[in-house]
């Protein structure tokens, strides 16, 4: 049996210089010290060795063994070795070849107005706030003076999930909201999501907004246009000229909706105007005193003016864009242009 072992390291040791792969390696470690090896045949016809000479046999195939698993070991290192430098070799790269150059993102349309319109707002003395986009019935409509019952639910479309939560549909319910908790004066702006159930080239069931709300001693309509004017210039250019309308908003009395001179043709008419030389941007307004009184505030000493506007209204204008569902449609086509 001592024989039969050596011959069974000299055999395995002459097959293992002629190995060239880790598949042929696998294969000889298999044919010597697999469950079904050479070696372990040894092992089982142990029990046919003489009691005396087991001890030498056993420390035999263990020496064996050990000098057949270090010698595959040896030799798995250095084909892994070869093969690593092989693939390095095939795969180099030419450092002097001319590069190909990288395409460089860029931020969404909807993305830098709002960013525009924040910093523009920042720099007028504004606080960024936010809200949750989940809001409660009370805060979306009666703490902003729209009660059950009132018409201008209707022109909301909401999405309720209860009787009582539903999506905001507007970013105003943030007014009431800082009111309650907020001491005057404060400036704020409030960007973020909104959600109506409406879908067509104007209009998406997912859109964004921006608050602004102002409550101090001394406000009026006066200390709101010129802040509007200021902001509109700000956007579209020092020539750019307003114009305001009154409207209706439950949560502001007066209110006024303000037009913009075209940017695109500068209030001479054109196809984004439709001709007019106009174009209809936001809502804003006095604070109606009983959304003051509402959230606690005295409407007596402090006054304040609000304004809405649509980001996705104002990034169709500025990039010319026709139908606001482009917008949201992720064709990088589309994206390729703006950037």
């Amino acid at each position: 049996m001592k024989e039969q072992l050596l011959k069974i390291k000299e055999d395995a040791l002459k097959e293992l210089g002629g190995v060239k792969t880790l598949t042929e390696l696998n294969d000889l470690r298999v044919k010597y010290l697999g469950k079904a090896g050479a070696l372990t045949a040894i092992l089982r016809g142990m029990r046919e060795v003489a009691p005396e000479d087991r001890p030498i046999i056993g420390a035999l195939v263990n020496e064996v063994r050990e000098s057949l698993e270090n010698a595959i070991k040896e030799r798995g290192e250095s084909l892994e070795t070869e093969a690593l430098n092989a693939r390095l070799a095939s795969e180099s790269v030419d450092i002097t070849e001319p590069s190909r150059g990288q395409a460089r993102g860029a931020l969404h349309p909807v993305t830098r107005v709002l960013d525009k319109l924040i910093s523009s707002c920042v720099d007028m003395g504004f606080s960024v706030v936010q809200g949750p986009e989940v809001e409660t019935d009370y805060y979306n409509f009666e703490a902003m003076n729209i009660p059950k019952n009132h018409p201008a639910r209707d022109m909301q479309d909401s999405f309720y999930i209860t009787d009582s939560i539903l999506l905001r549909t507007h970013t105003s319910p943030m007014q009431a909201r800082e009111l309650e908790v907020r001491k005057p004066p404060f400036k704020i702006v409030v960007p973020g999501a909104t959600y109506r159930n409406d879908s067509d080239s104007t209009h998406s069931p997912v859109f964004h907004q921006m608050e602004g709300l102002v409550v101090d001693e001394h406000v009026s309509m006066a200390d709101l246009k010129i802040m509007l004017n200021e902001l509109m210039k700000r956007v579209f250019g020092e020539g750019t000229k307003t114009r305001f309308r009154p409207a209706f908003f439950p949560f502001t009395e007066p209110s006024i909706e303000l037009d913009v001179t075209c940017p695109t043709c500068h209030g001479e008419g054109c196809r984004i105007c439709k001709g007019t030389g106009w174009l209809e941007l936001l809502g804003a307004g006095v604070v109606n005193p009983k959304v003051l009184e509402m959230s606690g505030v005295d409407s007596r000493k402090y006054k304040g003016f609000a304004f809405g506007i649509g980001i996705e209204r104002l990034a169709m204008v500025l990039n010319g864009v026709p139908d606001l569902r482009t917008l949201f449609k992720n064709d990088i086509r589309f994206l390729n242009q703006m950037r």
